[in-house]
């Protein structure tokens, strides 16, 4: 029964996360949002809505490491595995000024997400200032683009417009499909949430290791399917955006949203293990996207080795559970 709710919850969870994207994306394009702030919010929060969701649920339900192991196992997924097979499929470009730009805070997000974490404890108040910090990166992002007068040819934007439920829902049904993604959303995390941690516990490992794995792995599909259909496209900026804007809310949203319902008490693990290696592949992401000379490009060799970091890491999870 907890494999069949994992397996039917991850399948409900993707396809209600994309119909709330277009819905919430329908409806805001008929309210007359601006598509490069469509863009932004949609590939950040609305490819991160399973995470927030599943997260939300867990901490609810007194398991608080779940939804850090989500966060962070996303966030590593993100890079390593869809970066990289991304990458591997057809080498990536970094022609988008946004992406350029929210790198460098990425980074940055990720070195404040280790000095919430150094003292053991996520606090209700470490979790508040993680949404404040979101707060301030997304309206300065927002504001900062806006004055840019180049935006009108922005990848995200251009990749925004073109999606047809954008161009062909009326407000009326965007607004159907954004609260039955939504509801959705919910019935799938709950189930979801449910069938990991009886595993987890069945199997006598923490809820940790199965957020950081089974649970990551799931709530990353959305960010996947997205990206492999961006590159087939050639809007490489969709790609990197979708993974920048994801990683940024899942290290402040989904770790907030988190620590505000139940304070997280932190695996020490965590900081030897886990933290790195996400900040080795948001270093790597950040030098790669800007780039040394000229353009920054992500490579077929450079998403071979990110891939490769995926399969170590997961190996080495692996044998955390085999130990337990």
């Amino acid at each position: 029964m907890a494999i069949a709710a994992i397996v039917v919850g991850l399948i409900i969870l993707v396809w209600s996360a994309d119909r709330f994207v277009d819905g919430a994306t329908a409806t805001a394009s008929r309210l007359g949002l601006s598509p490069l702030l469509i863009g932004m919010l949609v590939i950040g929060f609305g490819t991160s809505a399973p995470e927030m969701m599943v997260s939300a649920l867990a901490a609810s339900q007194g398991n608080p490491g779940l939804a850090l192991g989500n966060a962070y196992g996303s966030n590593i997924m993100n890079i390593a595995l869809i970066v990289g097979l991304v990458a591997l499929l057809s080498p990536l470009s970094v022609d988008s000024q946004v992406v350029r730009r929210e790198l460098p805070i990425l980074a940055g997000v990720t070195l404040l997400s280790f000095w919430v974490l150094q003292d053991g404890e996520v606090s209700r108040l470490d979790a508040g200032g993680l949404l404040l910090a979101l707060a301030i990166v997304l309206g300065v992002s927002i504001v900062l683009s806006q004055r840019q007068s180049r935006h009108q040819n922005e990848p995200l934007v251009t990749g925004v417009e073109q999606q047809p439920a954008a161009q062909t829902m009326s407000l009326k049904r965007g607004i159907a499909w954004t609260l039955i993604g939504l509801v959705m959303l919910v019935v799938s995390s709950r189930a979801l949430v449910w069938g990991a941690v009886w595993i987890a516990s069945s199997l006598g490992v923490s809820d940790l290791v199965i957020g950081l794995t089974v649970v990551a792995i799931g709530t990353s599909l959305p960010e996947l399917a997205s990206s492999i259909a961006a590159v087939r496209k050639q809007e490489h900026g969709l790609v990197l955006g979708n993974v920048v804007g994801s990683n940024l809310f899942n290290t402040l949203a989904v770790v907030g949203l988190a620590g505000v319902i139940d304070p997280i008490d932190v695996d020490p693990v965590v900081l030897v293990r886990d933290w790195p290696v996400m900040a080795a592949l948001s270093l790597v992401l950040l030098v790669c996207g800007i780039g040394v000379k000229g353009a920054g490009r992500i490579n077929r060799i450079e998403g071979a080795v990110l891939l490769l970091s995926f399969v170590a890491y997961t190996a080495w999870l692996l044998m955390t559970i085999v130990d337990a």
